[in-house]
């Protein structure tokens, strides 16, 4: 009996050992299979996240992205993913109705600054997130409308440089030169309303004096936008108008170089005799009166200045190389100043 009792311990101790062994194999297959299923997993969301949910290697940074007015979800979804702002269709439908708002797509301009998720899109588009920021846009004094043109054209993704010339052209002189802010998302007609809105909100400021003075409207905006090219100071401009005007009313050719260079789009002084024989009704070198438009956007100190000129009996004018200006009643005097203060 002790033999067996012996024989059994040994047998039981034997046997402890090797289900030890087996238990801990056991636990190292579990945790390789464990260790396996979470790779698994995790390449499968990984691909899942880069096929369906990740943004397109085209998304398209800071371009607007419309979304029609009354479009269902399934229209928007496909729109997005023909515009590279989603991979997937039907993950961007799906997501949307998970967040129950299904028939709450948002009409609009859309503005992303940088590459979103589907689900940041699909709470975009949800919520109303345009991501619209207004734009600054500055005019300078004097800007023509084709400077204009440009200008808006690259700052604003709606404006056409072609469009907004065609359309600001004609009334040239009547939008202001400000600083505005503008959403990204505004067309030509929303700009041109603004500056010309801006333009009559000024001109009520010397609505008065422009009524005293009792010339058109038009004529004061022709004058005002020679002052601006021809004079940097107020009293400058006062007294210059006071030479334009009277040169007007003697029915002298003005002779005012800006107005010419107007046409052929030159910011150069130097003109040559071709130029100056040139039939364009803006040659104040060979057209009497005010050229047949405004050649810019005045300021408000030109459009003052140009119904409070100085009342004086000065015909000519020229400035030296410093910018100071000289008055003559004569041409003869005019020459002298001109050799004087030019040495030509």
């Amino acid at each position: 009996m002790p033999q067996i009792s012996r024989y059994l311990e040994k047998f039981y101790a034997r046997f402890g050992v090797v289900q030890a062994r087996l238990s801990e194999q056991w636990r190292r297959g579990a945790n390789q299979r464990t260790i396996l299923i979470i790779i698994v997993v995790g390449f499968v969301v990984l691909y899942a996240y880069s096929r369906w949910f990740a943004p397109p290697q085209e998304f398209p940074i800071d371009e607007l992205v419309t979304v029609p007015q009354g479009a269902a979800l399934d229209e928007v979804a496909t729109l997005l993913k023909d515009a590279h702002v989603v991979q997937n269709s039907a993950a961007l439908r799906i997501v949307v109705t998970m967040l129950g708002r299904d028939t709450a797509v948002k009409a609009g301009d859309y503005l992303f600054k940088e590459p979103k998720s589907l689900f940041a899109v699909a709470r975009a588009i949800s919520t109303g997130a345009y991501g619209l920021e207004p734009t600054r846009v500055r005019i300078p004094e004097g800007a023509t409308t084709r400077e204009m043109a440009k200008i808006f054209s690259n700052r604003l993704k709606r404006v056409n440089e072609k469009t907004f010339y065609e359309k600001a052209q004609p009334i040239e002189g009547f939008l202001f030169p400000d600083t505005y802010f503008f959403l990204p998302n505004a067309t030509e007609d929303i700009v041109i309303q603004a500056m010309g809105q801006n333009f009559e909100e000024h001109m009520e400021q010397i609505a008065g004096e422009v009524a005293s003075f009792g010339k058109p409207l038009k004529d004061v905006v022709i004058m005002a936008s020679l002052l601006e090219r021809e004079a940097h100071t107020f009293r400058d401009r006062q007294m210059i108008a006071g030479v334009l005007w009277n040169r007007i009313h003697k029915n002298m050719l003005l002779q005012v170089d800006a107005a010419f260079l107007y046409t052929i789009g030159r910011s150069t002084f130097q003109l040559t005799m071709e130029d100056l024989k040139s039939d364009s009704p803006y040659n104040t070198y060979r057209n009497k009166g005010l050229p047949p438009g405004a050649i810019g956007s005045p300021s408000l100190s030109s459009l003052k200045a140009a119904v409070t000129p100085v009342q004086h009996k000065y015909l000519y004018y020229l400035a030296d190389r410093n910018g100071v200006t000289y008055y003559s009643t004569t041409y003869e005097e005019h020459l002298r100043k001109k050799a004087l203060y030019l040495g030509t």
